[in-house]
């Protein structure tokens, strides 16, 4: 065998033990790698999309609205509530959607609070919570987001008062 041959025969051998490495280490990450889940990658799709409309100027209160309406049950009546408690409590806060979730943004337009609908990522809770655009700082720990099951009146008017010095 020819010296040229012998390397080119080397170098197709060394390929190949290459490539069957490499395919068991992309086997060994594919098995314990979870990525994300259909819920997390269509949120993610909604915020490029998000994204994409306000670039347009074609984002706010109707893309707010639609979402709400398409929430069923004890989600929708508590987003409903939230969208006009929000608008009274904070009137300069500008509904839009954030991920896909009703979300209420300063005059810089960063998310300053938010809903999450129980049934989005099938959690057993709805959450209104507040991004680090609001101002809701005490001391050296506060809580940012709140669990809703229902609203009684006593929970509607913390949240008016949280929504509130959050947007000041």
């Amino acid at each position: 065998m020819s010296a040229k041959k012998a390397t080119r025969k080397s170098a197709k051998s060394t390929a190949k033990k290459s490539a069957k490495r490499s395919a068991k280490r992309t086997a060994a990450v594919d098995k314990t790698a979870k990525g994300f889940t259909v819920e997390e990658r269509a949120a993610m799709k909604e915020r490029a999309r998000e994204l994409k409309a306000a670039a347009r100027g074609a984002e706010g209160e109707s893309d707010l609205l639609a979402k709400i309406a398409e929430m069923k049950g004890s989600d929708r009546a508590m987003a409903e509530w939230l969208h006009a408690m929000v608008k009274a409590s904070a009137p300069a806060l500008t509904p839009k959607t954030w991920y896909g979730m009703p979300a209420y943004a300063n005059k810089d337009g960063k998310v300053v609070c938010f809903f999450q609908a129980a049934q989005k990522f099938q959690a057993r809770y709805a959450t209104f919570g507040f991004s680090d655009q609001a101002k809701l700082d005490e001391g050296a720990m506060w809580p940012t987001s709140f669990a809703l099951t229902e609203l009684t009146a006593a929970d509607e008017a913390k949240l008016a008062a949280l929504v509130k010095r959050a947007a000041s």
